[in-house]
Protein backbone atom coordinates (compact mmCIF):
# COMPACT_ATOMS: atom_id res chain seq x y z
CA UNK A 1 0.00 0.00 0.00
CA UNK A 2 1.54 2.86 -0.87
CA UNK A 3 -0.09 6.37 -0.24
CA UNK A 4 1.32 9.82 -0.72
CA UNK A 5 5.20 9.98 0.91
CA UNK A 6 7.31 7.09 2.31
CA UNK A 7 8.67 7.28 6.00
CA UNK A 8 11.33 4.98 7.11
CA UNK A 9 11.23 2.58 10.18
CA UNK A 10 13.31 2.52 12.90
CA UNK A 11 15.73 -0.29 14.92
CA UNK A 12 16.15 -0.17 18.05
CA UNK A 13 19.94 -1.24 17.90
CA UNK A 14 20.71 0.70 14.27
CA UNK A 15 17.69 3.16 13.89
CA UNK A 16 19.65 6.37 13.55
CA UNK A 17 21.93 4.95 10.43
CA UNK A 18 18.55 5.07 8.82
CA UNK A 19 18.65 8.76 9.13
CA UNK A 20 21.91 9.29 6.97
CA UNK A 21 19.99 9.71 3.15
CA UNK A 22 17.13 11.65 3.63
CA UNK A 23 18.64 13.94 6.23
CA UNK A 24 20.18 15.52 2.92
CA UNK A 25 17.29 16.50 2.14
CA UNK A 26 16.23 18.20 5.38
CA UNK A 27 17.85 21.79 6.59
CA UNK A 28 20.31 20.62 9.11
CA UNK A 29 22.53 22.25 11.75
CA UNK A 30 26.25 21.08 11.64
CA UNK A 31 26.02 18.92 14.65
CA UNK A 32 22.40 17.31 12.98
CA UNK A 33 24.56 16.78 9.87
CA UNK A 34 27.21 14.89 12.10
CA UNK A 35 24.72 12.81 13.86
CA UNK A 36 22.55 11.70 10.44
CA UNK A 37 25.94 10.15 9.12
CA UNK A 38 25.74 7.36 11.27
CA UNK A 39 24.68 5.52 14.42
CA UNK A 40 24.35 7.72 17.66
CA UNK A 41 26.03 5.78 20.64
CA UNK A 42 24.86 7.50 23.24
CA UNK A 43 21.27 6.56 22.64
CA UNK A 44 22.53 3.33 22.54
CA UNK A 45 23.57 4.31 26.41
CA UNK A 46 20.19 5.63 27.41
CA UNK A 47 18.96 2.15 25.82
CA UNK A 48 21.20 0.46 28.27
CA UNK A 49 20.57 2.87 31.07
CA UNK A 50 16.71 1.94 30.52
CA UNK A 51 17.33 -1.61 30.51
CA UNK A 52 19.45 -2.05 33.53
CA UNK A 53 16.46 0.18 35.28
CA UNK A 54 14.01 -2.46 34.78
CA UNK A 55 16.53 -5.09 35.30
CA UNK A 56 17.44 -3.76 38.81
CA UNK A 57 13.15 -3.51 39.36
CA UNK A 58 13.17 -6.71 38.36
CA UNK A 59 15.36 -8.53 41.00
CA UNK A 60 14.16 -6.59 43.62
CA UNK A 61 15.10 -2.98 43.98
CA UNK A 62 12.13 -1.63 42.71
CA UNK A 63 11.79 0.14 46.05
CA UNK A 64 15.05 1.92 45.41
CA UNK A 65 15.12 1.66 41.29
CA UNK A 66 12.22 3.11 39.49
CA UNK A 67 11.81 -0.21 36.79
CA UNK A 68 8.64 1.62 34.94
CA UNK A 69 10.63 4.83 34.45
CA UNK A 70 13.17 2.73 32.32
CA UNK A 71 9.64 1.75 30.39
CA UNK A 72 8.91 5.28 30.07
CA UNK A 73 12.14 6.15 28.48
CA UNK A 74 12.23 3.08 26.04
CA UNK A 75 8.60 4.75 24.86
CA UNK A 76 9.75 7.80 24.09
CA UNK A 77 12.76 7.11 22.28
CA UNK A 78 10.80 4.96 19.62
CA UNK A 79 8.37 7.81 18.83
CA UNK A 80 11.23 10.48 18.81
CA UNK A 81 13.56 7.86 16.53
CA UNK A 82 10.81 6.46 14.53
CA UNK A 83 9.45 10.39 13.75
CA UNK A 84 12.52 11.48 13.02
CA UNK A 85 13.26 9.47 10.10
CA UNK A 86 9.53 9.47 8.79
CA UNK A 87 9.92 13.52 8.75
CA UNK A 88 13.19 12.48 6.72
CA UNK A 89 11.79 10.46 4.24
CA UNK A 90 8.61 13.15 4.18
CA UNK A 91 11.31 15.70 3.13
CA UNK A 92 12.56 13.80 -0.39
CA UNK A 93 9.83 11.73 -1.18
CA UNK A 94 6.59 11.29 -3.02
CA UNK A 95 4.86 8.19 -1.34
CA UNK A 96 4.09 6.38 2.34
CA UNK A 97 4.68 2.66 1.30
CA UNK A 98 2.76 1.72 4.15
CA UNK A 99 3.35 -2.06 3.56
CA UNK A 100 6.84 -1.72 3.51
CA UNK A 101 7.06 0.31 6.75
CA UNK A 102 4.88 -2.69 8.37
CA UNK A 103 7.13 -5.00 6.81
CA UNK A 104 10.39 -3.76 8.06
CA UNK A 105 8.45 -3.32 11.61
CA UNK A 106 7.77 -7.00 11.62
CA UNK A 107 10.82 -8.24 10.96
CA UNK A 108 12.62 -5.80 13.25
CA UNK A 109 10.47 -6.94 16.58
CA UNK A 110 8.76 -10.40 15.74
CA UNK A 111 12.00 -12.76 14.74
CA UNK A 112 13.24 -12.40 18.78
CA UNK A 113 9.74 -12.12 20.23
CA UNK A 114 8.72 -15.35 18.82
CA UNK A 115 11.75 -17.16 19.47
CA UNK A 116 11.81 -15.92 23.10
CA UNK A 117 8.23 -16.55 23.77
CA UNK A 118 8.70 -19.77 22.64
CA UNK A 119 11.93 -20.44 24.99
CA UNK A 120 10.05 -19.16 27.90
CA UNK A 121 7.08 -21.52 26.91
CA UNK A 122 9.45 -24.38 27.54
CA UNK A 123 11.47 -23.45 29.86
CA UNK A 124 8.30 -23.12 32.23
CA UNK A 125 7.57 -26.68 31.28
CA UNK A 126 10.87 -27.74 32.46
CA UNK A 127 10.96 -25.84 35.55
CA UNK A 128 7.16 -27.03 37.04
CA UNK A 129 5.72 -29.64 34.84
CA UNK A 130 2.73 -29.73 36.77
CA UNK A 131 1.65 -26.01 36.23
CA UNK A 132 -0.19 -25.21 33.22
CA UNK A 133 0.77 -22.63 30.28
CA UNK A 134 -2.71 -21.00 29.55
CA UNK A 135 -3.70 -21.37 25.62
CA UNK A 136 -4.99 -18.03 25.97
CA UNK A 137 -2.40 -16.02 28.04
CA UNK A 138 0.02 -17.27 25.34
CA UNK A 139 -2.20 -16.20 22.63
CA UNK A 140 -2.66 -13.05 24.45
CA UNK A 141 0.79 -12.50 23.86
CA UNK A 142 1.58 -14.08 20.26
CA UNK A 143 -1.22 -11.42 19.28
CA UNK A 144 -0.24 -8.30 21.17
CA UNK A 145 -2.53 -8.24 23.78
CA UNK A 146 -0.69 -8.96 26.30
CA UNK A 147 -1.51 -5.71 28.56
CA UNK A 148 -5.37 -5.66 28.59
CA UNK A 149 -4.82 -9.71 29.52
CA UNK A 150 -2.98 -9.14 31.94
CA UNK A 151 -5.21 -5.68 33.13
CA UNK A 152 -8.28 -7.61 32.73
CA UNK A 153 -7.38 -11.62 33.31
CA UNK A 154 -3.99 -11.20 35.68
CA UNK A 155 -0.98 -12.79 35.21
CA UNK A 156 -1.94 -16.55 35.55
CA UNK A 157 -1.20 -19.37 33.17
CA UNK A 158 1.57 -17.01 31.65
CA UNK A 159 4.71 -18.05 30.21
CA UNK A 160 7.33 -17.37 32.92
CA UNK A 161 8.59 -14.11 32.44
CA UNK A 162 6.75 -12.91 29.51
CA UNK A 163 4.44 -10.30 31.41
CA UNK A 164 7.20 -7.64 30.15
CA UNK A 165 5.61 -7.82 26.81
CA UNK A 166 2.94 -5.36 27.66
CA UNK A 167 5.26 -3.34 26.67
CA UNK A 168 5.48 -4.27 23.11
CA UNK A 169 1.85 -4.59 22.61
CA UNK A 170 1.98 -0.66 23.42
CA UNK A 171 4.45 -0.38 20.97
CA UNK A 172 2.85 -3.05 18.20
CA UNK A 173 -0.50 -0.39 18.73
CA UNK A 174 1.66 2.36 18.04
CA UNK A 175 2.89 1.39 14.85
CA UNK A 176 -0.20 0.33 13.30
CA UNK A 177 -2.31 3.73 14.04
CA UNK A 178 0.71 6.23 14.27
CA UNK A 179 1.75 6.13 10.16
CA UNK A 180 -2.03 7.55 9.70
CA UNK A 181 -1.52 10.05 12.07
CA UNK A 182 1.64 11.15 10.91
CA UNK A 183 -0.06 11.09 6.83
CA UNK A 184 -2.91 13.02 8.06
CA UNK A 185 -0.71 15.91 9.36
CA UNK A 186 1.24 15.80 6.05
CA UNK A 187 -2.11 16.77 3.95
CA UNK A 188 -3.16 18.84 6.17
CA UNK A 189 0.13 20.98 4.52
CA UNK A 190 0.79 21.79 8.75
CA UNK A 191 3.24 23.55 9.86
CA UNK A 192 6.01 21.95 11.98
CA UNK A 193 4.66 23.40 15.12
CA UNK A 194 1.05 22.90 14.52
CA UNK A 195 2.09 19.56 13.98
CA UNK A 196 3.83 19.23 17.34
CA UNK A 197 0.55 21.13 19.24
CA UNK A 198 -1.69 18.17 17.41
CA UNK A 199 0.60 15.88 18.82
CA UNK A 200 0.68 17.29 22.58
CA UNK A 201 -3.31 17.88 22.09
CA UNK A 202 -3.29 13.69 21.87
CA UNK A 203 -1.19 13.80 24.71
CA UNK A 204 -3.23 15.99 26.91
CA UNK A 205 -6.30 14.21 25.85
CA UNK A 206 -4.54 10.92 27.34
CA UNK A 207 -3.97 12.85 30.46
CA UNK A 208 -7.92 13.67 30.96
CA UNK A 209 -8.94 10.17 30.20
CA UNK A 210 -6.26 9.00 33.01
CA UNK A 211 -7.76 11.38 35.25
CA UNK A 212 -11.53 10.07 34.66
CA UNK A 213 -10.13 6.69 35.03
CA UNK A 214 -8.26 7.16 38.55
CA UNK A 215 -10.51 9.85 39.73
CA UNK A 216 -14.05 9.27 38.58
CA UNK A 217 -13.88 5.21 37.86
CA UNK A 218 -11.24 4.52 40.42
CA UNK A 219 -9.34 1.95 37.83
CA UNK A 220 -6.13 -0.08 39.23
CA UNK A 221 -3.09 1.00 38.30
CA UNK A 222 -2.37 -2.01 36.22
CA UNK A 223 -5.35 -0.02 34.14
CA UNK A 224 -3.56 3.19 33.49
CA UNK A 225 0.34 1.75 33.79
CA UNK A 226 -0.48 -0.55 31.06
CA UNK A 227 -3.61 0.35 28.98
CA UNK A 228 -2.17 1.60 24.98
CA UNK A 229 -4.89 4.45 25.34
CA UNK A 230 -3.42 5.52 28.60
CA UNK A 231 0.16 4.96 27.93
CA UNK A 232 0.51 6.44 24.35
CA UNK A 233 1.25 9.56 25.21
CA UNK A 234 4.64 8.53 26.38
CA UNK A 235 5.42 7.71 22.90
CA UNK A 236 3.26 10.85 21.56
CA UNK A 237 5.56 12.89 23.50
CA UNK A 238 9.13 11.64 21.64
CA UNK A 239 6.93 12.43 18.08
CA UNK A 240 5.91 15.70 19.05
CA UNK A 241 10.25 16.30 19.44
CA UNK A 242 10.85 14.93 16.46
CA UNK A 243 8.52 17.12 14.14
CA UNK A 244 9.26 20.34 15.64
CA UNK A 245 13.12 21.19 17.34
CA UNK A 246 14.12 18.22 16.71
CA UNK A 247 17.98 18.05 17.93
CA UNK A 248 19.03 15.70 14.98
CA UNK A 249 17.32 17.68 11.85
CA UNK A 250 16.63 21.36 13.06
CA UNK A 251 18.95 23.80 13.91
CA UNK A 252 19.97 24.32 17.93
CA UNK A 253 17.24 27.20 19.49
CA UNK A 254 17.77 29.02 22.93
CA UNK A 255 21.88 29.64 24.16
CA UNK A 256 23.39 26.44 25.32
CA UNK A 257 23.95 28.40 28.87
CA UNK A 258 20.51 28.68 29.24
CA UNK A 259 20.08 24.50 28.68
CA UNK A 260 22.62 23.31 30.72
CA UNK A 261 22.19 25.88 33.58
CA UNK A 262 18.26 26.54 33.69
CA UNK A 263 16.53 24.15 31.17
CA UNK A 264 18.31 20.27 32.27
CA UNK A 265 18.18 20.92 35.68
CA UNK A 266 14.70 22.27 35.97
CA UNK A 267 13.76 18.85 33.93
CA UNK A 268 15.56 16.62 36.64
CA UNK A 269 13.75 18.41 39.39
CA UNK A 270 11.09 17.27 37.62
CA UNK A 271 11.96 13.93 37.12
CA UNK A 272 12.68 13.90 40.44
CA UNK A 273 9.10 15.03 41.90
CA UNK A 274 7.18 12.51 39.20
CA UNK A 275 9.26 9.52 40.65
CA UNK A 276 9.07 10.64 44.90
CA UNK A 277 5.62 12.24 45.05
CA UNK A 278 3.72 9.36 47.27
CA UNK A 279 -0.17 9.94 46.36
CA UNK A 280 -1.27 7.52 43.71
CA UNK A 281 -3.55 9.43 42.36
CA UNK A 282 -1.05 11.78 41.06
CA UNK A 283 1.04 9.25 39.81
CA UNK A 284 -1.46 7.62 38.15
CA UNK A 285 -3.00 10.81 36.18
CA UNK A 286 0.27 13.39 35.58
CA UNK A 287 3.13 11.30 36.31
CA UNK A 288 3.21 10.39 33.41
CA UNK A 289 2.97 13.50 31.16
CA UNK A 290 5.43 15.40 33.58
CA UNK A 291 7.91 12.86 33.10
CA UNK A 292 7.17 13.66 29.13
CA UNK A 293 7.38 16.96 29.45
CA UNK A 294 11.16 16.33 31.44
CA UNK A 295 12.48 13.81 28.89
CA UNK A 296 11.56 16.54 25.68
CA UNK A 297 13.97 18.96 27.67
CA UNK A 298 16.34 15.96 27.89
CA UNK A 299 16.64 14.85 25.13
CA UNK A 300 17.05 17.94 22.81
CA UNK A 301 20.32 18.57 25.66
CA UNK A 302 21.71 15.22 25.17
CA UNK A 303 21.93 14.99 21.62
CA UNK A 304 23.17 18.82 21.25
CA UNK A 305 25.83 18.59 24.47
CA UNK A 306 27.07 15.08 23.74
CA UNK A 307 30.09 15.44 24.19
CA UNK A 308 29.94 17.58 27.29
CA UNK A 309 30.93 15.92 30.60
CA UNK A 310 27.27 15.24 31.89
CA UNK A 311 26.60 12.85 28.94
CA UNK A 312 29.94 11.43 27.59
CA UNK A 313 29.16 8.31 29.56
CA UNK A 314 26.32 7.36 27.37
CA UNK A 315 28.57 6.94 24.91
CA UNK A 316 31.10 4.67 26.29
CA UNK A 317 31.62 1.45 24.25
CA UNK A 318 30.60 -0.84 27.13
CA UNK A 319 27.45 0.92 28.02
CA UNK A 320 26.32 1.25 24.63
CA UNK A 321 27.14 -2.41 24.04
CA UNK A 322 24.54 -3.14 26.15
CA UNK A 323 22.12 -0.51 24.54
CA UNK A 324 22.55 -2.66 21.15
CA UNK A 325 21.54 -5.65 22.80
CA UNK A 326 18.65 -3.62 24.56
CA UNK A 327 15.50 -5.23 22.63
CA UNK A 328 16.40 -9.16 22.96
CA UNK A 329 17.68 -8.15 26.64
CA UNK A 330 14.47 -6.60 27.34
CA UNK A 331 12.17 -9.61 25.88
CA UNK A 332 14.24 -12.61 27.83
CA UNK A 333 15.70 -10.69 31.26
CA UNK A 334 13.01 -11.59 33.29
CA UNK A 335 12.45 -14.83 32.39
CA UNK A 336 16.11 -15.32 32.83
CA UNK A 337 15.57 -13.81 36.36
CA UNK A 338 13.16 -16.32 37.14
CA UNK A 339 15.39 -19.13 35.76
CA UNK A 340 17.50 -18.30 38.13
CA UNK A 341 15.61 -18.61 41.39
CA UNK A 342 14.50 -21.90 40.64
CA UNK A 343 17.68 -23.67 39.54
CA UNK A 344 19.89 -21.06 42.15
CA UNK A 345 17.32 -21.29 44.74
CA UNK A 346 20.03 -21.05 47.61
CA UNK A 347 22.14 -18.25 46.62
CA UNK A 348 22.02 -14.81 47.69
CA UNK A 349 19.74 -12.83 45.92
CA UNK A 350 22.47 -10.26 44.48
CA UNK A 351 24.59 -13.37 43.26
CA UNK A 352 21.44 -14.64 41.59
CA UNK A 353 20.99 -11.16 39.87
CA UNK A 354 24.81 -11.09 38.69
CA UNK A 355 24.18 -14.64 37.47
CA UNK A 356 21.08 -13.46 35.81
CA UNK A 357 22.46 -10.44 34.45
CA UNK A 358 25.02 -12.63 32.81
CA UNK A 359 22.96 -15.32 31.34
CA UNK A 360 21.01 -12.84 30.05
CA UNK A 361 23.57 -11.30 27.92
CA UNK A 362 25.01 -14.09 26.84
CA UNK A 363 21.34 -15.06 25.41
CA UNK A 364 20.81 -11.70 24.28
CA UNK A 365 24.36 -11.76 21.97
CA UNK A 366 23.25 -15.12 20.54
CA UNK A 367 19.92 -14.25 19.07
CA UNK A 368 21.70 -10.54 18.37
CA UNK A 369 23.97 -12.76 15.66
CA UNK A 370 21.85 -15.63 14.67
CA UNK A 371 18.55 -13.64 14.31
CA UNK A 372 18.64 -9.79 14.99
CA UNK A 373 21.90 -9.32 12.21
CA UNK A 374 20.26 -11.35 9.65
CA UNK A 375 16.79 -9.94 9.66
CA UNK A 376 18.61 -6.70 9.77
CA UNK A 377 20.28 -7.14 6.39
CA UNK A 378 17.07 -8.03 5.20
CA UNK A 379 15.66 -4.84 6.25
CA UNK A 380 18.23 -2.89 5.09
CA UNK A 381 17.15 -3.69 1.68
CA UNK A 382 13.33 -2.65 2.08
CA UNK A 383 15.08 0.72 3.78
CA UNK A 384 13.10 3.55 0.99
CA UNK A 385 17.02 4.93 0.66
CA UNK A 386 17.00 1.30 -1.36
CA UNK A 387 14.07 1.76 -3.03
CA UNK A 388 13.83 3.58 -6.16
CA UNK A 389 10.95 4.13 -8.92
CA UNK A 390 11.44 2.30 -12.54
CA UNK A 391 10.06 4.37 -15.33
CA UNK A 392 6.96 2.43 -15.22
CA UNK A 393 6.60 3.94 -11.74
CA UNK A 394 6.73 0.35 -9.72
CA UNK A 395 8.75 -0.20 -6.86
CA UNK A 396 11.91 -1.73 -6.49
CA UNK A 397 14.31 -2.44 -4.45
CA UNK A 398 18.23 -2.82 -5.37
CA UNK A 399 16.79 -3.33 -8.55
CA UNK A 400 14.53 -6.28 -7.28
CA UNK A 401 10.31 -6.04 -7.32
CA UNK A 402 9.49 -5.40 -3.93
Amino acid sequence: MIIDQTPCEVDRASDEAGVRAAAATVAIAPDAATLAVGRIPLLDGLRALSFLTVFAGHVGLERFVPGGFGVTVFFFLSGFLITTLMRAEFSGSGALNLSQFWLRRALRILPPFYLILLGATLMGTLIDPAATVSGHALAARALHITNYWLIFRGYDGEPPGTGVYWSLAVEEHFYLLFPWIYLLLQKLHLPSSKQATVLWGLCALVLLWRCVLVLAWHASSDRTYMGSDTRIDSILFGCALAVWKNPVLDRPVLPGSLWKYVLVPVSMLVLAASLLIPNVEFRETFRYSLQGVALTVLFIAIIRFRDSAYFRLLSWRPIAFVGVLSYSLYLLHYAVILGVRHALATLHPALQALIALAISMALAWIVYLCVEQPCGRLRRRLHPSNVRKNRHGDCSVNGAAS
